[in-house]
């Protein structure tokens, strides 16, 4: 059994979610290796890539819920 704690809730957003990875990558000068293996890539880079990736995501979902209020 996997335990792993980043499992998609809802599997159609896996589309979206790696559009906006590169996006970010790209916004940041990122270079994704083409394999999908990240091993290879530097700790900082990774850590950027993902860290932006989260801001961005809050920054949706802020929006989302400004939207349930009005």
């Amino acid at each position: 059994m996997s335990r792993r704690s980043n499992t998609l809730v809802v599997q159609q957003a896996k589309a979206a979610l790696q559009q906006m990875k590169f996006e970010v990558a790209q916004e940041l000068g990122i270079q994704i290796p083409q394999d999908g293996y990240y091993g290879y890539m530097a700790t900082r880079d990774t850590g950027a890539l993902g860290g932006n990736i989260t801001r961005r995501l809050v920054q949706i979902a802020e929006q989302q819920l400004q939207g349930f209020r009005r």
